[in-house]
């Protein structure tokens, strides 16, 4: 009878988290099919009592909705590779071979993880500014390549693949890049679309990065474009919740297509530490 209890209260609080989660994002949905008049009114409703679809229309008319929506796309899209590939391999490297110092790299790497990103973004402005990448996508792509996190991850991920199976693709003469791009990275897809998962949030979602290092207007992400647009239009907020409402899209996409995968990593990478 208690574990039933437990399981009911349980069950309740999940809900009530999950409410309060959703429900942002449901208003945020709501609200972009409203007036203005109705988002800024004192009583407030949680569906549109006049719904209209003009905000999705006029959106990229006032704000060039669409270029910054690409640029992010492209942006993420190749970051997110970058990191799936170099962290497969790194984790490959560092949990099938054996050399001298191998233990010290990966402290190394996780030692990355454990430094606050503020300590670092001055010595990285520098640098970019050192190499003349400034208003470049140089400064997004080139930093963001190798991820202490994916490498870890993958480490762990990679560690649980079956020895048997490398020894016997070399005993047949397979060379190392052959066993690396035939049999490791499809056997370890499952840890390859957690760190995908992460990586396409954490690259959709980046704010200050872009803000310090773009200047130019037609080359900046959607994360700055949206707050560049709250600012020159401030009263106009229902194609702005359209602009928001439409950015979350690829991340719900993304998620909701490798979400079995996902889960399937995270789990089999915490099985050996």
């Amino acid at each position: 009878m208690k574990k039933k209890i437990y399981s009911i209260s349980l069950n309740l609080v999940l809900i009530l988290l999950g409410i309060i989660t959703v429900y942002p994002f449901v208003w945020m949905l709501s609200s972009s099919f409203k007036q203005n008049k109705e988002i800024m009114a004192l009583e407030q409703h949680l569906l549109p009592q006049a719904f209209i679809i003009k905000n999705y229309i006029t959106m990229n008319e006032r704000f060039d909705f669409m270029r910054f929506f690409g640029n992010s796309l492209f942006i993420t899209i190749v970051v997110t590779i970058l990191v799936v590939y170099t962290s497969t391999i790194c984790g490959y490297v560092l949990s099938k071979y054996e050399f001298k110092g191998k233990n010290v790299l990966f402290g190394f790497v996780l030692s990355t993880m454990m430094i606050p990103w503020c300590v670092t973004i001055i010595p990285k402005y520098s640098m970019i500014q050192a190499f003349g990448w400034m208003d470049s996508y140089k400064a997004l792509i080139i930093p963001a390549m190798f991820s202490g996190f994916g490498i870890f991850m993958m480490k762990q991920h990679i560690s649980t693949l079956p020895n048997e199976i490398l020894e016997a693709a070399r005993s047949d003469g397979a060379n190392e890049f052959y066993i690396f791009h035939k049999i490791v990275f499809p056997m370890a897809r499952n840890g390859i679309s957690s760190i995908a998962i992460f990586q396409f949030l954490w690259s959709w979602e980046d704010y200050l990065w872009p803000y310090l290092v773009i200047n130019t207007k037609e080359k900046q992400l959607l994360s700055v474009g949206l707050k560049m647009f709250n600012g020159q239009y401030s009263t106009d907020y229902g194609a702005l919740f359209a602009a928001t409402t439409i950015s979350i899209v690829p991340v719900l996409l993304i998620y909701l297509f490798f979400q079995k995968q996902f889960i399937a990593g995270i789990a089999s990478s915490a099985v050996k530490g």
